[in-house]
């Protein structure tokens, strides 16, 4: 294997790594949110779009190359008596490296769009995370805002009872009931957009698994077309 394509398999590994990471339950999404929003992320996702676009022209290129070299060693004819062993084993070996380089650069850009797309969905997990628990602490204290209020015109309705019903009472127990509507109203909203993100991070787990079948099914291809290691 060359310098070139021994970084291209270094980098392969790399992502991998990163892959692992990111599928593993090892942080929750809002703390890799957090880590993506950091101060040194946020100076090198200023320019991160040029150097992704530019990382995968180079790997397209040098896929490219790796098919030219496969069609390249697997267009020549072997049915010559006259070849030589050692040059027809020199042929084969340089079509099995070809392919191995084929593999090599496709799954390192295949890897490239699978990471961009993870990172996409965690962060988008942690902000409907964070929506939603907002949105749950509104519904409750409207909610306990509502019970003080209804508790305090049930109050009001007991002394009136008690001691005559005062002036102007009905004006209050009418503006009352009107606060009362008024957040069960609130509180039905905030239900409603609750179920939505709800229903929106649901949508974003089966992505995420399906992106992790995805990983899975590659790590068994990558197992099964490894090269020997006395190669």
């Amino acid at each position: 294997m060359t310098l070139v394509w021994g970084i291209i398999a270094s980098f392969l590994y790399l992502e991998i790594f990163v892959v692992l990471l990111l599928v593993l339950p090892l942080r929750s999404p809002q703390q890799w949110h957090r880590f993506f929003k950091s101060r040194f992320l946020a100076m090198l996702s200023r320019q991160a779009q040029t150097y992704f676009y530019l990382l995968l022209a180079v790997l397209v290129l040098f896929l490219l190359e790796a098919i030219r070299e496969m069609r390249k060693y697997s267009s020549n004819d072997h049915s010559h008596t006259e070849t030589h062993l050692n040059v027809e084993m020199q042929h084969s070996m340089r079509l099995f490296r070809a392919q191995r380089n084929f593999y090599i650069s496709g799954f390192a850009i295949f890897l490239s769009l699978v990471i961009r797309r993870l990172v996409s969905l965690i962060s988008g997990q942690a902000v409907l995370l964070a929506q939603a628990e907002a949105s749950m602490k509104q519904a409750q204290s409207a909610t306990s805002a509502a019970r003080t209020l209804m508790n305090q015109q049930k109050g009001d309705d007991k002394s009136a009872d008690g001691k005559g019903k005062p002036a102007g009472d009905g004006a209050t127990t009418d503006d009352l009931k009107k606060k009362v509507a008024d957040l069960e109203q609130e509180l039905a909203k905030e239900r409603k957009d609750k179920e939505a993100m709800k229903s929106q991070s649901e949508s974003l787990n089966r992505e995420y698994d399906r992106l992790t079948e995805e990983y899975s099914k590659l790590q068994k291809k990558i197992t099964v077309s490894s090269p020997d290691k006395s190669d």
